[in-house]
C-alpha cells in the first residue's frame, strides 16, 4: 500500500494510513507545519522574535550566532540569510577529508562575498577513514553517522569557544522530512563501541559527543538550536537557483552528495546492501508539501542514484579494501543499532525532560520525536 499523499508505502518502518489511504509521517508534517506556522505571517513573526533574541543576547560579541557550513544548498542558503537578517555569523566546518572540490569551491565563495569568517575543525584523515571501515564492517547502515554527530559536536565547541548561545541548522522538514527511526540511529555511545569493536587506530582528533557533552552544552551551557526554515517558505530549488545566480555556487549532483563518503553511502551502499533509497525523504516530503508532484516524485525516485564513475574504487582504496573484502562484507549480515551498545534507552527514560528541551530550543523537535520514542514516531 502506498501514501495516496507523498510517496511513501508499506515497507516504510511503523507506517500506518488513515481512512482516507494518508500516512502518519504526512500528519506530522501537518502537525509540525501548524505548530511553527511554517510559511505564514505568523511564523515569520516568530522567528522575528528569535532573531531580536540572538541579536540582543549577541551585543557586544564578535559574533551573535554560528551557522554549520558544508558547501551544500542549504547550509549556504541559511548563511545568506543569517547575515541578509542582520545576524553576524561565524561559519563553521568540520572536514571528515572527503569533502568534494565543489564543496569546498562553494564555501569560499559564500564566505568571500558575505565576508563572514571561518572556523574549521578538520579530523585526521586516518582516524576517520578508521572508523568509516569500522562501520563498513559492523554491517550496519549509519556509515556516515560519525560525520553527522562530529558536526555537532564541532559546532557546539566553536559556540561554546566564542561565547556564542545560538546555532543556526539549515533544515526544512518541508523539504527533507523527518526520517523514520527503523534501522537508523546513531549517538556517542554507538559510535564508541562500533569503533573499539572493529577499529584499530586509537582516536585521537575525532571529536565525539558522548552523553555528558551533549548534556553540558545543552543544559550547562544552554546553547540553542534554531531551525529558521521550519518557519518561513523554503524550497530547495529556488535557494539552489539563487545561490547559482548571485554567488556563482555550483550544484554537486543530488541531495547530500557534496562529500564523497556520504554520496557513496546513498548512492551506493544503502541501496545495494539493505535496499534503502534515502531520496524518498526529500522527495516525499516534496509531494506532500505540494513542492513536487507526487507523479513527478515517483518517476524521480524509479530512476537510479547519481554515482560517481570513481567513487567505488576511491572508497575502497581509501579504507585499505580489496576487493573480496568490500564484496564479502556487502553481501554480509545486515545489522542495525540494536545490535551495539547506544544510549537510546536512557533516552527514552528522559523523554519528558528532552520534551521540555525541546520547546526551549535546546534540542531540535525532531530529536525529541525520533530518539526518545520506542518506535521513533
Amino acid at each position: 500500500m502506498s501514501c495516496t499523499r507523498c510517496i511513501y508505502d508499506s515497507k516504510v518502518p511503523y507506517i500506518t494510513f488513515d481512512e482516507s489511504g494518508m500516512c502518519n509521517y504526512c500528519k506530522m508534517m501537518d502537525d509540525l507545519q501548524a505548530q511553527y506556522a511554517t510559511g505564514t505571517p505568523e511564523g515569520e513573526r516568530q522567528l522575528m522574535q528569535i532573531i531580536e533574541q540572538i541579536k540582543k543576547d549577541g551585543h557586544g560579541k564578535k559574533y551573535d550566532c554560528v551557522v554549520g557550513v558544508s558547501g551544500g544548498t542549504d547550509s549556504s542558503y541559511m548563511l545568506y540569510k543569517a547575515v541578509q537578517w542582520g545576524l553576524r555569523p561565524l561559519a563553521v566546518h568540520y572536514d571528515n577529508t572527503w569533502n568534494s572540490a565543489i564543496a569546498t569551491e562553494n564555501i569560499k565563495k559564500m564566505l568571500k562575498k558575505l565576508n563572514v569568517e571561518l572556523y574549521t575543525y578538520v579530523v585526521d584523515n586516518k582516524e576517520i577513514d578508521d572508523i568509516f571501515r569500522a562501520f563498513f564492517l559492523s554491517g550496519v547502515p549509519e556509515l556516515d553517522a560519525s560525520t553527522d554527530l562530529a558536526i555537532a559536536e564541532v559546532l557546539y565547541r566553536a559556540a561554546s569557544k566564542f561565547g556564542v548561545k545560538y546555532i543556526l541548522e539549515g533544515h526544512s522538514f518541508k523539504t527533507e522530512g523527518i526520517a523514520p527511526l527503523g534501522s537508523f540511529y546513531f549517538d556517542g555511545k554507538y559510535i564508541d563501541s562500533i569503533h573499539k569493536r572493529f577499529g584499530k587506530v586509537k582516536r585521537r582528533t575525532y571529536p565525539l559527543m558522548d552523553f555528558t557533552a551533549f548534556m553540558k552544552w545543552t543544559l550547562l551551557k544552554r546553547i540553542k538550536k534554531i531551525r529558521p526554515f521550519w518557519y518561513i517558505d523554503y524550497t530547495k530549488e529556488s535557494a539552489r537557483e539563487f545561490l547559482e545566480r548571485e554567488f556563482d555556487w555550483q550544484y554537486y549532483g543530488g541531495h547530500h552528495l557534496e562529500n564523497r563518503l556520504i554520496a557513496f553511502n546513498h548512492s551506493y551502499y544503502l541501496p545495494n546492501k539493505f535496499q534503502i533509497d534515502l531520496r524518498n525523504l526529500s522527495l516525499a516530503a516534496s509531494a506532500r508539501s505540494g513542492l513536487m508532484a507526487r507523479e513527478e516524485a515517483l518517476r524521480l525516485y524509479a530512476e537510479p542514484p547519481h554515482l560517481e564513475d570513481d567513487l567505488l574504487e576511491y572508497f575502497k582504496k581509501r579504507l585499505g579494501l580489496s576487493d573480496q573484502e568490500f564484496e564479502a562484507q556487502m553481501s554480509g549480515a545486515r545489522r542495525n543499532f540494536r545490535d551495539y551498545p547506544t544510549y537510546k534507552s536512557l533516552f527514552e527514560k528522559l523523554r519528558p525532560l528532552f520534551f521540555v528541551m525541546a520547546k526551549m530550543n535546546l534540542v531540535p523537535m525532531s530529536f525529541y520525536i525520533k530518539y526518545t520514542s520506542k518506535n521513533g514516531v
